[in-house]
């Protein structure tokens, strides 16, 4: 195993959280993100990585079209509701349904987005260290 690939579809909270807590914890691994229709970095998704010790802030929404799939060994999906992105290529694939936690809702306050943040954040780092302690890595 030497490189990981995060999906989901706008690049900008899940799959962002999953590249920069992977790169923490696997610095061996080169870590990539990516997604079918990607659009900027949220800024929940910086500033609850910053709670980790994470600078996310030199981080950018790439489109799965970008990625080499001859440099990817596990592409994890982490759409819940919608329709993941389609990665071609042989890599191993496993599929963690997490909620999106960016919102439109404007009866969210930010206090609200951080929880959700938070909370999707928590279960991607629980997952990796899973993940660790089932390969050995």
């Amino acid at each position: 195993m030497t490189s990981i690939l995060f999906l989901c579809v706008a690049n900008s909270a899940r799959s962002q959280m999953g590249e920069g807590l992977a790169r923490q914890l696997f610095p061996g691994l080169r870590i990539q993100s990516a997604g079918s229709r990607p659009s900027h970095v949220n800024p929940y998704a910086i500033a609850v990585l910053a709670e980790q010790g994470i600078d996310a802030t030199a981080h950018t929404s790439k489109s799965v079209q970008e990625i080499d799939p001859a440099t990817v060994d596990l592409v994890i999906t982490l759409c819940a509701e919608e329709v993941c992105p389609l990665f071609l290529g042989k890599a191993e694939r496993l599929h963690w349904p997490i909620p999106d936690p960016a919102s439109d809702d404007p009866s969210l306050t930010p206090d609200d987005l951080l929880l959700r943040f938070r909370a999707g954040r928590d279960e991607i780092r629980q997952r990796l260290q899973q993940l660790q302690a089932e390969r050995g890595w």
